[in-house]
């Protein structure tokens, strides 16, 4: 039998655990007929919750038994403290010990950022791990980092989340040479906070494609692969997009309902809608790459459903496929070595 991609799941966090993490699993089984995954946490509930579905077979699917679970509002430090047999920090520790390729878990993000980073040690040249999400565009997708992991970053860091970006593009769009693009309030050289500045400086003379600043309509045009950004701006504008897709939304169903005449309209458009709602359906953008860690962890939204985890699932995967992390290192091993000849 071929050997399989081992992927730990984090089966009690989120804002729903089991009842979202056990069909995701069941479903990512029969999708990837060459993944074996592991669900971690409360071995009774977890037998409970399989009990409700029709498993044939469970030659691919594990449980390992964590007694405890990392609480959504919880502070980092002391899950990172009191929960060291969390589900989270078990499925991180499977990854450590060389038992799992990859974990995924919905769970805090504080805390699985806090882990990860404890647990499996940043990649030598790497101070600071990045949260880097894929965003639909014009044109395709956009990859963004980072979103929220560092909400002070120097310019050395904004540095190194666009090598990461970078890496991550290539291996996941098979994509050879990937346009990246700082994040700024305009394009204008004079534009920009002195961090930005010195960011922009030491992207120009880096072997990366970079096209320079870029503003926050281009996220979404399709004229850049990858956008660099300080946490704390890129989760402001994660969130604004997220609350503007809502408003949207909400407001095309208000309209399509208003009268006979509007919902006669609605149904004549109902194929352009599907399409328009397939293709920008925030499930398929699920799972956000945790990189910078010598290891795969994929944090899933708290609120997805099963359709959207085992999306995050598959990037697990691909990731674990591509090798990702080492791919990281190797690139920063070649950039050190141009640095310390210049």
């Amino acid at each position: 039998m071929a050997e399989r991609y081992r992927i730990a799941l984090d089966a009690m966090g989120g804002d729903h655990g089991l009842s979202v993490v056990v069909p995701a699993a069941l479903e990512a089984l029969k999708q990837y007929n060459d993944i074996a995954l592991i669900l971690v946490g409360d071995e009774t509930q977890i037998k409970a919750a399989l009990s409700q579905h029709n498993t044939i077979s469970m030659d691919n699917l594990t449980i390992h038994h964590a007694s405890q679970v990392v609480q959504m509002d919880e502070a980092p430090a002391t899950a990172l403290k009191n929960k060291k047999d969390s589900s989270m920090r078990v499925a991180i520790n499977l990854v450590k010990a060389g038992e799992a390729d990859a974990a995924v878990s919905a769970g805090n993000t504080g805390a699985l950022m806090a882990t990860g980073r404890f647990v499996l040690k940043t990649l030598p040249g790497i101070d600071r791990p990045a949260i880097c999400s894929i965003l639909p565009s014009m044109k395709g997708h956009t990859h963004m980092l980072d979103l929220g992991a560092n909400v002070d970053s120097e310019a050395e860091h904004l540095y190194q989340f666009a090598l990461m970006g970078s890496e991550l593009t290539k291996a996941i769009d098979n994509n050879p040479n990937p346009r990246v693009g700082l994040l700024n309030i305009g394009q204008e050289a004079i534009k920009g906070n002195e961090q930005v500045k010195a960011a922009n400086a030491l992207l120009q003379g880096s072997p990366l494609n970079y096209i320079g600043y870029v503003e926050g309509d281009d996220i979404y045009h399709g004229n850049v692969d990858v956008v660099v950004c300080d946490g704390f701006v890129g989760n402001v504008a994660l969130k604004t997009s997220e609350g503007l897709a809502k408003m949207i939304s909400a407001h095309l169903k208000q309209g399509f309902k208003a009268n006979l005449f509007t919902k006669l309209a609605g149904l004549i458009s109902m194929p352009v809608l599907k399409s328009f709602r397939s293709k920008f359906d925030p499930r398929g953008y699920n799972g956000a790459s945790l990189l910078g860690l010598q290891g795969i962890v994929v944090k899933s939204h708290g609120g997805a459903d099963s359709v959207a985890f085992a999306n995050a699932i598959g990037i697990a995967r691909t990731e674990v496929i591509e090798k990702v992390p080492q791919r990281i290192h190797k690139q920063l091993e070649q950039l050190l070595a141009q640095r310390q000849k210049a």
